[in-house]
């Protein structure tokens, strides 16, 4: 039972990291499903970081400023010349495909995956298990989304830009750099969830984040834009994962297996809509 609430948890965790950052973004108003492209050069950055200095923290670091900057593309692309964010979105995850699968190469002089690469030490917890210190932070992160978006002056400017724009420039504040501070936000989180896949593993490959972005978006909708709903709906994905790899013994084609998080996402998806009630300014402009 341990070994399967571990394993559950080792799932979540990125997705745990991304949905954070998706409901900033969106809460803000601006639709984000470049969490995935987020992602994928948050994990490559950490390997080349870590493969470059032999540090994690330093490959963490590096990860989360370019998780950053790529998020910032995002911020002007939707928010400074009000670009579709569903074009945007698309246009950043192929870009991330494309400059990671550089990246590899250049890096590593591999086509497929990186060396390996030191993680951080794991912290026991006796019966309990041994988790990255990421886990943690992810369990922190959730926390301080909900008090920031709920309990703070920030949270609800930010959130007010995702319910009523007009409102929130009426009294003077700027709509744009709240909206900027939400997605770069988001970028630094999805980036940190990218990263958690590396340090794991211990080893980064192309496409490595295989729709996982995605998959966290899905549970910001189901989690109704919520820190602590989002995060169980994450849970929830997580155990999909562990059935996917517990099923892959049996003698069930490996094509069946490899989808079921994905059909469980279409399946969340669908009972959800019509019951999860967006940000009312989500995806419109100032």
């Amino acid at each position: 039972m341990t070994e399967l609430i571990a394993a559950n948890i080792r799932i979540a965790t990125p997705l745990v990291f991304a949905a954070m950052g998706g409901i900033f973004s969106e809460r803000s108003g601006v639709v984000n499903i470049a969490l995935e492209g987020m992602m994928l050069v948050g994990a490559y950055t950490v390997a080349a970081g870590t493969y470059w200095t032999g540090q994690p923290v330093v490959g963490l670091l590096m990860s989360i400023i370019v998780g950053i900057l790529f998020a910032g593309i995002h911020a002007v692309a939707c928010v400074q010349f009000e670009a579709d964010a569903i074009v945007s979105g698309v246009a950043l995850n192929l870009l991330a495909l494309g400059v990671t699968e550089f990246g590899v190469v250049s890096t590593f002089g591999h086509v497929a995956t990186s060396e390996q690469i030191p993680g951080f030490q794991e912290w026991s917890l006796g019966p309990l298990g041994s988790y990255s210190p990421l886990v943690f932070l992810g369990l922190l992160i959730v926390g301080v989304s909900y008090l920031v978006l709920f309990h703070t002056a920030f949270g609800l400017r930010l959130r007010a830009c995702g319910e009523h724009p007009k409102a929130v420039r009426a009294t003077g504040l700027s709509v744009r750099r709240l909206r900027y501070a939400g997605v770069l936000i988001s970028g630094a989180l999805a980036a940190i969830g990218g990263a958690f896949l590396v340090l794991d593993t211990h080893y980064f490959t192309r496409s490595m984040t295989a729709g996982r972005g995605y998959i966290a978006l899905a549970a910001v909708i189901f989690g109704k834009w919520k820190p602590f709903h989002s995060a169980g709906a994450c849970l929830l994905f997580g155990f999909a994962g562990v059935l996917q790899g517990r099923l892959q013994g049996w003698r069930i084609p490996s094509q069946l297996v490899e989808i079921i998080p994905y059909v469980l996402t279409m399946i969340v998806l669908a009972g959800a809509i019509g019951r999860a009630t967006p940000p009312a300014a989500l995806g419109r402009q100032e």
